[in-house]
């Protein structure tokens, strides 16, 4: 399936969607997913969705739910027809046959202190080691760490500045002497064979004028998790998990790792206490207080 599926890319209706995507400064891979989404329901009409009405939203969910289709795709699929029907076609009534389906909450599989040094010592170069010790170091997501430039690494006052991260917020991420020593390695490395731009980016890509991709990043981490031989299943968003889960750990304030993650809500970070080995270690169990008998025969 195309994003073409919509309408030609040169339509009034796909021209006039895009353009009121733009109005709301709608990041470039939103729009996109809003285009797709957009597509697969037209695919699935067989017409212009311009012509579609609450029953055949509701049609559409039904068949998207009868073909497995998991929450995060359903609501995505919702948000995506509520804008085309609420805002480009100005039609309140369509949104009516739609609902969003609530998703299941997962707790996030997390490394120990141990498994995360073998994975980052099991990075392909120092670049990637960089890049992925900055991900953990400083809990970035793929895409804020491939988007620093050498002018965010701020070494007298230890942070990080994270411009325009999730939600196009700035924030200051933390920045330890560790993680400052082999950012300094690596700058070092890297001016020496000529691929580091003056103030250009921190992890420049095959061509030092543009970043390293947040693929190239993914395959790193992958390939060294299997070169760590860690068998959990992982992924390089983990490795922001972790720097939450072991700070909490650490005793460090909840709050305070709010503010490090970018969390808007509280909520978001305190699901971390329920993985957190020392919170839950220090809760005694009531099996503890009882004097059971001797052990029965096998």
């Amino acid at each position: 399936m195309t994003d073409k599926t919509i309408s030609p890319p040169g339509s009034p209706l796909r021209q006039r969607m895009a353009g009121d995507m733009t109005i709301r400064g709608f990041t470039p891979s939103t729009q996109r997913g809003y285009i797709r989404a957009v597509g697969d329901f037209t695919a699935f009409f067989g017409r212009s969705p311009d012509s579609a009405g609450a029953e055949d939203l509701r049609r559409y969910q039904l068949h998207m739910r009868s073909n497995r289709a998991s929450a995060t795709t359903m609501n995505a699929a919702v948000s995506a027809l509520r804008f085309l029907f609420g805002v480009t076609l100005g039609r309140g009534d369509a949104q009516a046959g739609m609902t969003t389906v609530r998703e299941p909450r997962r707790l996030p599989v997390v490394l120990s202190p141990e498994e995360v040094a073998r994975l980052l010592d099991a990075a392909p170069g120092l670049k990637y080691r960089a890049a992925l010790s900055v991900a953990y170091g400083a809990g970035l997501r793929a895409s804020e760490v491939v988007s620093l430039k050498l002018t965010d690494i701020d070494s007298s006052r230890m942070v990080i500045r994270v411009e325009q991260g999730k939600g196009r917020k700035d924030r200051y991420a933390m920045l330890s002497q560790q993680l400052l020593d082999l950012l300094r390695a690596w700058w070092l490395a890297a001016r020496e064979r000529g691929v580091m731009l003056p103030s250009g980016w921190l992890f420049p890509g095959q061509n030092p004028v543009n970043p390293l991709t947040t693929r190239q990043l993914r395959r790193a981490f992958d390939g060294a998790r299997a070169a760590a031989g860690i068998d959990k299943r992982v992924c390089l968003h983990t490795l922001r998990h972790c720097f939450a889960t072991h700070l909490l750990e650490q005793k460090v304030d909840i709050r305070v790792i709010q503010v490090l993650l970018g969390h808007k809500k509280l909520d978001t970070t305190a699901r971390y206490s329920q993985v957190a080995s020392t919170t839950l270690r220090a809760v005694k169990s009531p099996l503890e207080h009882l004097s059971p008998g001797p052990l029965p025969p096998a």
